[in-house]
């Protein structure tokens, strides 16, 4: 990588536009970047990080690049860093904009603008600029890819910055490993440390798992053999030696007891079945003979009780015949009934009707009571004007309470108007307020909701960037094991067609008949056929072998693709989500969301003020409109009072004449309604009553002649003969029963099975039932016995050959496993041969580190005039594994010592010639990244003259290589040495800079 030109804008301490020419300063090879402390010169590197990764280094990282923008730059002018290399052969222009809070275009305040990058490559047959993208993604990615480093691994490599650059001298195994398999891309070998441990795991599961199953099968048959055998169980447990013959020699003794008591099972239960069926032959005899017998029994109790009942028989056919004679004298009964009824209905209404009459009428009739009531009418109908004009006089006091009422109504009005509008103002300035607060609340919620998507985008990347990591090892887990399952299957098939082939004789021989030629040799007699021998393979098996291998062969096709497809997925999640953890980009996410919530809730009030403003400019104009309509209904309503009143006046002298001695003409006119009404109700009840008393008389007479033509003396023996439904049905039903029960109990005292049951001795039922019952329960246990004793013998079959199988297919996963962990045990460094602990990848990083600290050590005896060396140490530390140690070797002791004692000074140089070996050793190595741009900041201040003196030949030295280095340090001395010089001026207006000299 080498840095050509960088030009910086609203940077830092940089206000305006400053312009760095790499190529002038590299030009000499060594070049100093120097200034006073707080001008800017940690600054320049960090606009160079910037520019590459979009982040600057360390703690010097702020949120969302706001921090960036320089506090001298003008509000118009846009923060930017641009930087031209030249990294694996292609001239790049990377071009990085943070954002930032430009002024609004209109009003008043700023608003805040996206983030931008451009990333443009050089075609040099075209002579142009291309561009190459603009996501700040794909550009991370793209100078991530092609430098072969992250942010903070360019940092540590190449900007050395502010007294950390021996961090790398001082760090740990773990530390160093990680930076150094970044750079010799040496995951590979970690990569095949993993997947031996997974197969190690995989066969050990397997292994584990067949010896539990082997276990558990042998649990089971000791659980299903229970007590038959006088052989103890074996105490066994996975992984003991012997378990599989233990487990085969115990089952095939069990099996041999089980397979002798189920014959004995069988045996008994032929005799429980023959003794059960002559119990139930007893038993259905002696149920026959106990039924007959009860039914005689019953049968002579049944005609007892007919005798007992016979007189009762007879009095209720002498009612039935009664009740039908005096069915037909019915008719005449519901006649009289109804006359009686209706006449003592006419005679109540009468009595009630005079009741309320005055007593000038009790003695009047029909036609008196009827004059009396037309008269009373006519007086009625003469005062209707009358009431007309009561009713008028009514109306004119509700309507002089309506002026009243409307003239308080209107002074309620225009004093509540001119006490709103006295406030109007006021409320409009208040509501012009809450207009502009919510406009800028909107403003802030546009700007927030620009931010926000990208970042919920990113965050849903993220979370399935974890998820299809955790899809990819259990895809990997399911293609090995499918992997595995297909090898076996073709072993097994590959197995089965040489067996096929070995006896494919007896299979030719089987076809061959006599006097009919060979297929193979053609002669007509067969003195010898090869004959099948016992486990021949046929033709069949190996087809249903070759179709396994094919089925577990497509199941690992598809496995594999599952893979590739869950690893493609993996790979757009992570180049979508980049390196930041999950939960970093969900707190990042959920602040956006908080801030926008709260200014959508801000803003959300916009139309509701609006809304506000427009209602309160509505009342205002109704309330205006209200007050002068209510001032004119004021001036209005005095001429219509005085006309209601001379009405009133008119009206009352009518109705003082048509009261009489009444309150008024209503209950006057009441008074007569009612006395016309009750007259015209006692005139009808009257007529009533006397029709009624002629209809009850001819009722009475058409009763007695009825009654006397079918035999009954009196009207009231007629009627107290008859019989409602109800005790007619209840009747003719006792007599139906009575006749029933006569018939059957003669039919079964006639039966002669039955009379000679009963002539027999009293059946013992309950005895033969118990025998029937006790017969049964012996078929019952003697069949679950031989039940149980077959299905233990089938049970036991069935786990001796399960755990015959299984044991036949631990056999292979046993060597297997054995074979996979000592290699993977020996790659991990966990092995008993491995004595030091190491590695496979820590074995080759410190191949590399070997190489780098031999690189390194040609600088630093330069530096440090041959005392120290830089050697590689693979000796454990403490009980950790060996590997990637690094020691300094005293040339003045001879002895080798930690790089941690080192001095300040010494730590320096120590450091810096590390650094430029590592540099080195990346460039040399095949497919390494060429650094030849590298930075130095500080810690030159701890080196005495003569020492600083060797470091600048050393550092001179790397011109040689076509490789600059520039230095940052505010060391006076370092000026007069240094040729070729960056130096930042720092001002009140903000800090620019200063380029001289380049050839050197």
């Amino acid at each position: 990588m080498r840095l050509h030109r960088l030009d910086i804008t609203a940077f830092g301490p940089f206000g305006g536009t400053q312009r760095v020419d790499f190529d002038e300063l590299s030009a000499a090879g060594l070049f100093l970047l120097h200034g006073p402390t707080g001008a800017g010169k940690t600054s320049v590197l960090d606009a160079v990080c910037f520019a590459l990764y979009g982040a600057v280094p360390g703690a010097r990282q702020s949120g969302q690049g706001l921090g960036l923008r320089s506090d001298h730059a003008a509000p118009a002018t846009r923060t930017e860093v641009r930087v031209e290399l030249t990294v694996a052969g292609r001239r790049l222009e990377v071009t990085r904009q943070p954002p930032w809070a430009r002024p609004k275009k209109r009003g008043t305040g700023t608003t805040t603008e996206k983030a931008q990058s451009w990333l443009r490559a050089y075609d040099s047959a075209a002579g142009a600029w291309t561009d190459l993208s603009r996501s700040h993604q794909e550009i991370g990615e793209e100078i991530t890819q092609l430098l072969g480093m992250s942010r903070e691994q360019f940092c540590q490599v190449v900007l050395l910055p502010q007294g950390d650059f021996a961090r790398f001298l001082r760090a740990d195994a773990e530390a160093r490993g990680k930076l150094l398999g970044r750079l010799f891309d040496t995951h590979r070998f970690a990569e095949v440390e993993k997947r031996l441990a997974e197969r190690r795991r995989a066969t050990e599961a397997e292994v584990r798992s067949g010896d539990a199953a082997l276990l558990a099968d042998a649990h089971r048959m000791h659980q299903e053999a229970g007590d038959i055998t006088e052989i103890p169980f074996p105490d066994l447990a996975p992984g003991d030696p012997g378990l599989a013959e233990s487990v085969l020699a115990w089952a095939a003794v069990a099996r041999s007891a089980a397979r002798e008591r189920s014959t004995i099972a069988h045996c008994a239960r032929r005799a429980a079945e023959s003794a059960q069926a002559a119990a139930d032959r007893a038993l259905d005899e002696v149920r026959e003979v106990d039924r007959l017998q009860r039914r005689f029994t019953e049968a002579r109790e049944r005609a007892a009780r007919l005798e007992d009942r016979a007189e009762a028989h007879r009095d209720a056919r002498t009612r039935m015949e009664r009740a039908r004679k005096a069915e037909a004298v019915a008719p005449a009964l519901d006649l009289r009934e109804a006359a009686e009824a209706e006449h003592r209905r006419a005679a109540d209404a009468e009595t009630r009707a005079r009741a309320d009459l005055p007593e000038t009428f009790a003695g009047a009739g029909a036609p008196g009571l009827a004059a009396a009531a037309r008269k009373a009418a006519e007086e009625l109908g003469g005062l209707a004007s009358a009431r007309r004009a009561e009713r008028r006089l009514t109306e004119l006091g509700t309507e002089r309470t309506d002026l009243d009422r409307q003239e308080r109504a209107d002074e309620d009005v225009l004093q509540d108007t001119e006490s709103w509008l006295a406030d109007w103002e006021n409320l409009r300035a208040d509501i012009e307020t809450r207009i502009e607060a919510a406009q800028d609340a909107a403003s802030r919620a546009e700007q927030l909701g620009l931010r926000r998507d990208p970042a919920i985008k990113r965050l849903g990347a993220a979370r399935a960037r974890d998820a299809f990591a955790r899809d990819t090892e259990d895809a990997h887990e399911r293609t090995l094991t499918a992997r595995e399952t297909a090898t076996e299957a073709r072993t097994r098939w590959l197995d089965l067609k040489e067996q096929r082939l070995q006896g494919i004789a007896a299979e030719l021989a089987a076809g061959l008949v006599e006097g009919e030629a060979c297929a193979v040799c053609g002669a007509t007699e067969h003195p010898a056929p090869a004959r099948k021998i016992a486990g021949h393979v046929d033709r069949e098996t190996e087809e249903r072998a070759l179709a396994a291998y094919q089925r577990a062969d497509e199941e690992r096709a598809e496995a594999e693709r599952r893979l590739g497809v869950v690893r493609e997925a993996l790979a757009a999640a992570t180049a979508e989500a980049g390196d930041a953890p999950t939960g970093q980009l969900a707190e990042e996410a959920e602040e956006l969301e908080r801030h926008l919530d709260q200014a959508r809730r801000a803003a959300s009030g916009l139309h509701a003020a609006r809304e506000a403003r427009e209602q309160a400019e509505r009342e205002h104009r109704q309330r205006l409109a209200s007050q002068q309509e209510a001032s004119r209904r004021v001036a209005s309503r005095a001429s219509l009072r005085d006309a209601l009143d001379r009405e009133k006046v008119a009206l009352e002298e009518e109705l003082e004449q048509a009261r009489a001695a009444a309150v008024s003409v209503a209950v006057r006119a009441a008074q007569l309604e009612r006395q016309a009404a009750l007259l015209t109700e006692a005139a009808d009840c009257a007529r009533a009553f006397e029709d009624t008393a002629q209809r009850l008389k001819d009722a009475d007479a058409r009763l007695a002649d009825a009654a006397f033509r079918v035999g009954f003396e009196t009207p009231r023996a007629a009627a107290d003969a008859l019989l409602d439904d109800e005790a007619h049905r209840d009747l003719q039903r006792r007599l139906d029963a009575w006749q029933f029960e006569e018939s059957a109990v003669r039919a079964v005292l006639a039966e002669a099975d039955t009379a000679d049951a009963a002539r027999r001795p009293p059946a013992e039922l309950p005895a033969a039932e118990r025998a029937a019952e006790a017969a049964d329960r012996r078929l019952r246990e003697a069949a679950s016995t031989q039940d149980a004793a077959a299905r233990r013998c089938t049970e036991l079959d069935g786990l001796s050959a399960r755990a015959l199988r299984g044991v036949v297919r631990l056999a292979p996963l046993r060597a297997e496993y054995d074979r996979v962990a000592g290699l993977a045990g020996l790659a991990a460094g966990t092995s008993a041969d491995n004595e030091r602990r190491m590695r496979l990848e820590s074995y080759v990083l410190a191949a590399r580190l070997e190489q780098v600290a031999a690189a390194a050590t040609v600088r630093l005896q330069r530096m440090s005039s041959g005392r120290y060396t830089l050697v590689h140490s693979d000796d454990r530390a403490g009980r950790g594994r060996s590997g990637l140690g690094l020691h300094v070797v005293d040339a003045w002791t001879g002895r080798e010592r930690d790089t941690a004692t080192l001095s300040g000074g010494e730590t320096f140089f120590a450091s810096l010639a590390l650094a430029l070996g590592l540099a080195d050793v990346v460039t040399d190595e095949a497919g390494g990244v060429r650094l030849d741009t590298l930075f130095i900041d500080e810690g030159f201040g701890s080196l005495d003259d003569q020492t600083l003196d060797e470091v600048l030949d050393v550092l001179d030295s790397l011109r040689e290589r076509d490789r600059s280095v520039g230095i940052v340090s505010h060391v006076a001395d370092l000026r007069r040495r240094i040729h070729a010089q960056l130096e930042v001026v720092k001002g009140r207006t903000g800090s620019v800079v200063r380029q001289r000299g380049g050839e050197g």
